[in-house]
Formats: structure tokens, sequence, C-alpha cells
């Protein structure tokens, strides 16, 4: 008897009839002779819901449209214990659908199993997961349905994992139970090449790497969560990724239903490059004649990280007397004002001229693990940009990706030009 862990997202579980399309593709799991556990996600829009009421307690938008301390500062375990109830109800459900169905079924949530995370709240780690009793009741042909997302933390605390936790939820508890693979249910069908509503061309993966799923997430495909896949491939998790939508009984067996995540090793024909991956929620922001002197960089970075900011892209230009830099940096859109102003309470000790931010622009991404041993896909990539008209404001690399910061109204027009040139259109 092959384990399998079944993990369903939001939109896929959004209301009782998805679930009982959901508990479908259980049943036909169940019924090809496996043991089962499914992890399940809120109901779709269900979380940002209950974070509006722990806002609405805390009277933080009423704060904020007051001008007064706009600074959410509540209690994190509260919250944890507010917003982890979206993931109890849709097991509940989940499991009851099971059980008119004729299967044994029954809910767990994170503290029964037990999950058990760090104590950073929102955004808990996990240290362990204990599947014991929850295995031998899954041998003994009963569906586990469990609550993802969240955890135990130190002293009995409910903990969450994150916004997209579920995923990690899923990839953690297969590797502790050992299972022959964890298979993603999602609004898609697996991972293309690219955007398909960009390049209708994009077609699907059967399989891809770890390091080169890792680099597509991180780079703004929507498909996993970055983490998940860090865990996946830390502890050797294959990954299915396969639609929720699709008919339980013609959604067949197996990878030939989605994208399988497995090791590299595993992928008999490899391109050059697999995927091109946009994304349009970066921020520039850019320091005018900075002195060009030893520790600058750490007097302007060191204030972000303390502040839990992350950068991106990182562009250097020094002036030809070496007297001054400018130096230019990428951050996520959404902490952008928080980074504008990191940077203008350390304006004495930075010592710039001008501090300027903007967020009219896009990351495009080639990743493959082909360039390991093909030279001159960098030059072929800027040279089709070039041909294109489009400016390149900022280049990051890695083993197997390379990134490109340009104007936000050419995106489209370079993933389009990218995959093209990388023959990944479909034939």
């Amino acid at each position: 008897m092959s384990l399998l862990v079944l993990k369903f997202g939001g939109t896929s579980v959004a209301d009782v009839d998805r679930i009982r399309k959901a508990a479908s593709h259980v049943k036909r799991e169940v019924d090809a002779g496996h043991a089962i556990a499914v992890v399940v996600s809120a109901m779709a829009g269900h979380t940002n819901q209950l974070v509006a009421l722990v806002e609405q307690a805390w009277g933080f938008k009423e704060r904020s449209q007051n001008g007064g301390e706009a600074s959410a500062h509540y209690d994190g375990r509260e919250y944890d214990a507010v917003v982890s109830s979206g993931e109890q109800v849709t097991s509940g459900l989940l499991a009851l659908v099971l059980q008119s169905m004729g299967l044994k079924a029954r809910s767990w949530q994170g503290w029964q199993i037990p999950l058990q995370t760090d104590a950073a709240h929102r955004a808990a780690r996990i240290t362990g997961v204990g599947v014991d009793d929850l295995k031998a009741r899954m041998l003994d042909g009963e569906v586990a349905v469990v609550a993802g997302f969240q955890g135990i933390a130190p002293g009995n605390r409910i903990s969450t994992l994150g916004r997209g936790g579920s995923d990690t939820s899923a990839v953690a508890l297969a590797a502790a139970l050992s299972a022959d693979r964890c298979d993603i249910y999602t609004d898609v069908d697996g991972v293309y090449t690219t955007d398909p509503r960009v390049v209708p061309k994009a077609h699907r993966l059967a399989r891809i790497s770890y390091e080169e799923m890792l680099e597509m997430a991180s780079q703004g495909a929507k498909v996993l969560q970055t983490r998940s896949v860090e865990l996946a491939m830390q502890k050797g998790v294959r990954v299915l990724v396969r639609s929720s939508f699709d008919a339980p009984d013609q959604a067949g067996l197996g990878e030939a239903a989605g994208t399988l995540v497995c090791n590299e090793d595993e992928i008999v024909e490899q391109n050059v490059v697999s995927g091109i991956a946009y994304a349009r929620d970066e921020a520039k922001v850019t320091l005018l004649k900075v002195a060009d002197k030893p520790g600058v960089a750490a007097q302007v970075f060191g204030p972000l990280a303390e502040a839990n900011i992350n950068v991106d892209m990182i562009v250097q230009n020094v002036s030809e007397d070496g007297r001054y830099t400018d130096l230019t940096f990428t951050v996520q859109s959404a902490d952008l004002d928080r980074a504008l102003e990191v940077l203008r309470k350390a304006k004495d000790a930075i010592g710039y001229l001008d501090l300027r931010g903007s967020t009219d622009i896009a990351k495009v991404s080639a990743i493959g693990v082909g360039m390991r041993s093909h030279a001159g896909v960098a030059a072929q990539m800027f040279s089709a940009l070039a041909e294109k008209g489009i400016n390149i404001e900022a280049i990051s690399t890695s083993e197997i990706k390379i990134s490109v910061l340009i104007d936000a109204a050419y995106a489209e027009l370079a993933v389009r030009t990218l995959h093209s040139l990388f023959g990944l259109d479909s034939r």
C-alpha cells in the first residue's frame, strides 16, 4: 500500500460543492488502494475575512484613518488563534463529505498530530511532526483530513505558518510519513513554461527539478509556495502539481495528470531553459551620490535587514573619480514605503545626496538547469531584448537563472520574446 498526501488550496474548497469535488478526487485514490492524508486550506477569501476581523478588533484601520499609530502590534498568538480557524472549518466539512460517501475519515488539527513549530507566531517554522497515531489510522483505511497552515508552538499555543503555509504543511507531513508523493491540487493543471495568459503557446511541463521550481516560485510563478519547495528539496519529497477542477473520473492517475517536481536526475531530456517567470510586485530604490567608502553598503542594507525588508537585485555605479557611487536595488513593492522611511532615518549615517523610489518596473527571469552546461545564454537573452528596444536596468544571475529588471510596460513583450528565443513555444 502506497501513502499519498493530497493538498487542496482555497479555490479548490471554496464552497461545499467544490469540497464535494475534492472528496471525489480523494475517493478515487482510496479506491485505487492508497492510504491517504488530505491537507486543506481555508475556503477562498475566508482567511482575508478573519484577518480583517482581527484588525477591526484591534482598531487598526480606525487609527490609521485618524492619523494615529498604524502599526499592527497586536498579540500574534491571538491572531493565530483566530486566523487558523478557517482551516479547521474546511477540514471538518471535508471529513463529513467523505463520511457521507461511505469512507472512513476524521479531521486533524495541527495540535492533534502534533505539528510542532517555533514561537514565531504568524510566520512559524516547523520543528517536528509526530505521525505515529495518524499513520496507523491511515494504514487501517481511514482518511486523515488535516488542517493546513497551522501547528502548535511552545506553551501549547496555536501557531500559523504564514500565507501559503498549507503547501508547507502538506510537504512536511509527506516527509514525516515517508509518503510516495505529495499531490498539490490547485486551479491550474500543472507548471507551465510561462503564464499562458501572456503567452498562449506556453505548455505544461511534465517534470521540473526542485531547483528550477524553487527559482520559478521565487521569481514570480505563483503555483507553489517557495518554502514548500525548499522543504521538498531538502527532504526529497516528490510533488505533483495538478488541477482540482478536472473531472475526478477523467483526471487519470499518476504524473500524466500534472507536473512532477523531482530530482534533476529523474528528468531524461532537459532543455537549456525550462521556463520564463516574471514579477510585477518589485520596486526600485536608488541612492544618488553616496560616498564610496568601506562599510557604506552595510550602512545601507543593515537597517533594511533589521526592518525585515528583503533586498533582491543590487547595482552599483561608481563615479569616474571614485569618490561617489549611485546605488540601486529592488524590494517588494509592498515594502517600498517602509524601505524609503528606513533610509531617510539613516541619511546622516549613509551620507547620500538624494533618495528615489518607483514601482513602474518588472523582473523577468529565464530559468533552467541546462544553463550549467551551455555558454552564451545571457548574451542571447540580452541581444534579443535589445532588438525589441527593451532597456535593462539591472541584472542578477545564479547558476540556473538570469533575471533582468526592465520597465513594467515591456514586461509581457519581454516574456514573449524570451519564450520564443529559448524554443519554449508549444509545437
